[in-house]
């Protein structure tokens, strides 16, 4: 009980419901919050012990269909399976560290805070002696119990420490042993990415970062508005395309890496410029979607629950505009699917040949978008007419592209066609010109243009 009069017992707490909370007053409100977030602090530690608790027993959980207690926790609970093998983790950590078990529990220091400490106790610097411990140990217990502690804090704690005991062996910042690479799915369907990594292989990943993050002229191209963080992302993306198309991967089930794509031939099939018809036809669409809606699909359900959904074997549900726009520039393996089972797999092929795209390249220059001109190592090859439409796979199809202006193509409504002159040339929506006029592509802008 607060006084203020409030019950704030963990019972009264966690009885209060969410029309109780929005009817306390302002002090109320403030305070309960921060009971509350006592009591979760409280309820976190003792799910970290209990989960320890039950790795330690060697609870047989391959009888129940999972291969580990994390799988197990991450099925029966919201978490995801990384969060909860952080949970398992640091309860194992803590129970070889009762001071830092004791802080935790007690809620002095937080979780991350436990982690980060733990971590150092069982990874300490190869210079520091075993007598050190404890004394460094107290340190960052002090800095983590401080009220103004952050991760930040206790992270620069530690940096200090491992910098007074650096020995004639690798200092923390050389040492690969230390390296972290973690890439988790997220509820939203993308991927997050968190790393730690020594200082060799730090400028290696900013040195190849930054040949392609180079701010570009926004006069000149419209691209140069992205952020820096946008910039690394679609650097990021481009490292990993060369090294999957460079065909040194080593070789995974029998085969090389490359992206697959499940995708129904139907949905690939429809016009991907839905959007530019006028909703009594959007109506049309649906309706006739509606009346195949007890044929079979790729994933085993109705037509109704799976159409316009494509998947990647480790991501999941794609849309279908973007399972079009990967399919315009790729090696396209055709499966015919019954009821969800594979009938026949396809042959491999390739939609745009070496030859034809250094035709492209001759001929575009680059990317041919108005005002852009990235490089051709930068560009995909698109199929004007989509090629699961009925479209050939010949120059006067198709137009090179970098990868941001081939989503805007699939994206948005500009509209692309090859003009009697063979190049291409890009039809702007109504938002940017009200006439609709359009424009050559960007190596014939000026006098080839006439």
């Amino acid at each position: 009980m607060n006084p203020g009069g409030l019950d704030t017992t963990p019972a009264a707490l966690v009885a209060l419901g969410h029309d109780d909370v929005r009817g306390l007053a302002e002090l109320d409100l403030v305070r309960t919050t921060v009971d509350l977030s006592r009591l979760i602090e409280q309820l976190e530690a003792l799910r970290v012990t209990a989960v320890a608790e039950i790795d330690e027993r060697a609870v047989s959980f391959d009888t129940l269909g999972f291969r580990s207690v994390k799988q197990w926790l991450a099925a029966n609970t919201l978490l995801e399976v990384p969060a909860a093998a952080r949970i398992l983790a640091l309860g194992k950590a803590l129970r070889r560290e009762p001071d830092v078990a004791d802080a935790f529990n007690a809620g002095a220091i937080s979780s991350e805070h436990a982690a980060l400490i733990t971590r150092f106790c069982e990874q300490p610097p190869r210079g520091m002696p075993f007598e050190a411990l404890p004394s460094c140990r107290q340190v960052l217990l002090d800095c983590a119990t401080n009220p103004a502690a952050t991760t930040m804090s206790v992270r620069t704690c530690i940096a200090r420490l491992e910098r007074i005991f650096e020995s004639d062996e690798l200092p923390p910042s050389e040492d690969s042993d230390r390296n972290e690479f973690h890439a988790s799915k997220t509820l939203n369907g993308r991927v997050a990415v968190k790393g730690d990594l020594d200082a060799v292989t730090g400028e290696m990943l900013l040195t190849a970062l930054s040949a392609l993050t180079k701010p570009r002229n926004q006069n000149d191209d419209p691209t140069a508005t992205r952020t820096a963080g946008q910039r690394r992302a679609d650097a990021f993306a481009e490292i990993l395309r060369r090294y999957l198309d460079s065909g040194e991967a080593p070789i995974e089930g029998g085969e090389r890496p490359h992206l697959s794509l499940h995708v129904h031939a139907r949905d690939l099939a429809r016009a991907d410029h839905d959007h530019d018809h006028d909703h009594d036809h959007d109506h049309e669409q649906w309706a006739s979607r509606d009346a195949d809606a007890d044929a079979p699909d790729l994933f085993g359900g109705t037509q109704f629950q799976e159409r316009d959904v494509a998947r990647l074997p480790h991501l999941g549900p794609l849309t279908i505009a973007t399972a079009r726009r990967l399919a315009c520039d790729c090696h396209l393996t055709p499966v015919v699917m019954d009821d969800g089972v594979p009938l026949n797999l396809g042959r491999t092929t390739r939609t745009v040949s070496k030859k034809q795209r250094r035709a492209l390249i001759a001929r575009d220059h680059g990317c041919a978008f108005p005002g852009c001109g990235a490089p051709p190592a930068h560009c995909e090859g698109h199929h004007v007419h989509h090629w699961a439409d009925g479209g050939p796979t010949d120059l006067d199809n198709l137009v090179l592209l970098c990868r941001y202006h081939h989503r805007l193509l699939h994206h948005s409504h500009w509209e692309v066609q090859i003009g009697a002159d063979h190049h291409p040339w890009f039809t702007p929506p109504s938002l940017v010109d009200p006439y609709k006029k359009p424009m050559p592509a960007n190596n014939r802008a000026g006098p080839h243009a006439a």
